[in-house]
């Protein structure tokens, strides 16, 4: 990974206050059942990684040879799980092409996304409701994307019928993850 890629990764994560401007907190009968919070989140992250940078709505791990960065934001009931892929210079349209067909049928729960000229593996997920189960599948169909950039374009889960994709990368990862990081 370049370092520019690093420096913006690190200028886009300290400049985050707020998913949404204009996100409501959850209705408080919301509140009473929420399953995941920051400090669960965190439980989950120290499992798999004893020495994650960061804290409280914003970490980085390593998955694999992977820079893994999740952010929250409690009050906007939030949570993301973002890897870099490349810098938008290097993709050609052949490559934009296929990233589009595998958001559509390959890539699951995670998806490709560009911002700040680079090429993301991104999963989006409601804090409040978010599973353990959830969190670790999103988290290896995430690595899975930037795996598989290039080849299967696959989250490595399942594959949607009515798409162009055919192959499917294996879920050796997400069942690892799934095994490491659940409670016990």
């Amino acid at each position: 990974m370049s370092d520019r890629i690093l420096k913006l990764l690190v200028i886009i994560l300290f400049s985050i206050c707020s998913f949404s401007v204009n996100a409501e907190p959850a209705e408080p009968e919301q509140a009473s059942t929420c399953s995941m919070n920051n400090s669960k989140l965190e439980e989950i992250i120290l499992r798999l990684d004893k020495a994650p940078e960061g804290g409280d709505g914003l970490w980085q791990l390593k998955v694999g040879n992977h820079a893994v960065t999740v952010i929250t934001d409690e009050d906007a009931d939030r949570m993301r799980i973002v890897v870099p892929i490349t810098e938008t210079s290097e993709l050609s349209e052949k490559h934009l092409y296929r990233i589009m067909q595998a958001n559509f049928d390959s890539t699951l729960d995670a998806r490709y996304a560009i911002a700040k000229e680079i090429l993301w593996s991104a999963y989006i997920h409601p804090l409040s409701t978010l599973s353990d189960e959830d969190f670790l599948s999103g988290l290896g169909q995430t690595v899975n994307l930037v795996d598989t950039f290039g080849g299967s374009f696959s989250s490595g889960s399942s594959t949607f019928i009515g798409g162009d994709t055919s192959d499917l990368k294996e879920k050796e990862l997400i069942k690892e993850l799934l095994k490491k990081g659940k409670a016990i």
